[in-house]
């Protein structure tokens, strides 16, 4: 798909209208204006568009600020609705082109502006809106992965042979699901000191999180969750009744699906893992501090423990080449696949996660093995190289991998290149896309993918601030 297809099938989300490609404006020489016009944009932030000027102005490179301008600020633009719910924040966010709002995807996409919050009152009571309303997305169903903004609404899903309920998008279990809120929680509160959105209701779905995350250990039954849908793709649906093949219950978490949404082989999926330990640590302290809920704390410690340990025991494997790396997914008995997903979590965004150190020598080797043609997922051409995934498909790279290497890298050569390869790679419509092919970059998935642009948007600034130098 050229510049001109993707105008062609731009639509905007305008109140309830669409807004056609006729309502962008002419752009700066050399660049077409592709972001939405200021009348129609869902949430305008002072400190964004100050970074923005200010980025344009200190970066020469013309491009990278153009795209800058149009990717940063992609959520706001174009994904949020931003209300109250009785005298409290409430903040629906989209994916994009698919009206539902993900647990992981709605706190990635908002992620990024938290550094600006402290500048910016209204940002920061946006942000507090996303965390109440995945608090009451996680006490809805702390099995569902995506959910609408109408709790009454039933959507194309609705024939899963699972326990779906109005409001409900789409319920593949994924441990991330539940570990991203926490991760956005616990910075906004490390950030800005507001415990306003830390109530009752936020402490009991920290306690339903605790609950899933011991049920899904599966330590004493297959628990109450299982999922299959009608379908000839394999990936959306689980086996064996709806629970997966079996895992040996050793102390890891069961995921059915990945962050991509695709269905694990292994349901002890390891990035997950690892980013749950991460989460339970984050949630005990904000309960023991915020709280006084010894108890629970306690309990979220000890499980990230026990987790840990397993995965200190199970998740590590010898490698003919690279030697003592990460597995992708295990299953406790001794089978591995060994692997990446381009969706975050992933092997390479551990360090990114705040999992394990980027300096850390079994996380070095699994990037050297994830980052060459020993990864199935790998793939090199004439266009990019980088790490897709089987939801796309064979031979599509995502730019939220290249990002995640770039964010991850500690060589500014690797940091370089992976700004030049995504700046190579938008297929001259301005934005990042969900994938597209390692030979041809206009061959591209989803026009319309807030986290991709949010993410390279994070990169960028993230660069500009520490080596500003490599943005040349």
């Amino acid at each position: 798909m050229n510049r001109r297809h993707f105008l062609q099938g731009l639509t905007l989300l305008s109140g309830g209208a669409l807004l056609q490609p006729t309502a962008l404006l002419a752009a700066a020489p050399g660049f077409p204006v592709v972001r939405p016009v200021a009348a129609i944009r869902r949430f305008r932030s002072r400190a964004v568009e100050a970074a923005i000027r200010e980025f344009q102005q200190k970066v020469s490179n013309a491009e990278l600020g153009w795209l800058f301008e149009n990717c940063f600020p992609s959520t706001l633009d174009t994904t949020v609705t931003y209300t109250t719910r009785e005298g409290r924040p409430d903040t629906y966010v989209i994916t994009g082109d698919i009206d539902a709002m993900w647990l992981r995807d709605s706190s990635a996409q908002v992620w990024p502006y938290l550094q600006f919050i402290r500048k910016d009152a209204e940002l920061r009571q946006l942000v507090a809106g996303v965390i109440n309303r995945q608090t009451r997305c996680i006490l809805k169903d702390p099995y569902a992965n995506a959910f609408y903004g109408d709790d009454t609404r039933v959507g194309e899903w609705k024939s899963d042979l699972t326990a779906m309920q109005p409001g409900v998008h789409e319920r593949k279990w994924e441990i991330d699901s539940l570990c991203y809120p926490i991760r956005l929680a616990y910075h906004y509160w490390k950030t800005t000191g507001d415990t306003a959105p830390f109530d009752a209701a936020w402490q009991q779905a920290m306690k339903a999180v605790l609950q899933t995350f011991r049920t899904q250990q599966r330590k004493a039954s297959l628990g109450p969750y299982k999922f299959q849908r009608e379908t000839a793709t394999a990936t959306d649906t689980q086996p064996m009744n709806g629970y997966g093949y079996p895992v040996r219950p050793v102390g890891l978490i069961c995921s059915a699906f990945r962050p991509s949404d695709d269905a694990t082989l292994y349901s002890f999926l390891v990035p997950s893992n690892f980013f749950a330990v991460t989460s339970l640590r984050q949630a005990s302290e904000m309960l023991n501090q915020l709280t006084r809920d010894a108890t629970t704390a306690r309990e979220l410690t000890a499980l990230a423990d026990e987790v840990e340990a397993a995965l200190r025991q199970y998740a590590v494997v010898d490698h003919p080449k690279h030697g003592k790396i990460y597995a992708y997914e295990v299953d406790g008995f001794g089978s591995q696949v060994l692997m990446d997903d381009a969706n975050v979590p992933s092997l390479l965004a551990l360090p990114y996660l705040g999992a394990v150190p980027a300096t850390d020598t079994i996380y070095q080797n699994t990037r050297r093995f994830l980052l060459s043609e020993n990864n199935p997922f790998y793939f090199k051409g004439q266009a990019a190289e980088g790490i897709g995934g089987p939801h796309v498909g064979q031979d599509m790279i995502w730019p939220i991998a290249i990002a995640i290497r770039g964010l991850t890298s500690l060589h500014d050569d690797e940091i370089r290149a992976c700004v030049q390869s995504l700046r190579a790679t938008h297929a001259g419509t301005g934005y990042m896309h969900e994938s597209f092919h390692k030979d041809d970059a206009g061959r591209f998935t989803r026009a319309w993918f807030a986290w991709a642009n949010t993410l390279f948007g994070e990169f960028l600034w993230k660069v500009y601030q520490e080596k500003p130098r490599l943005l040349t």
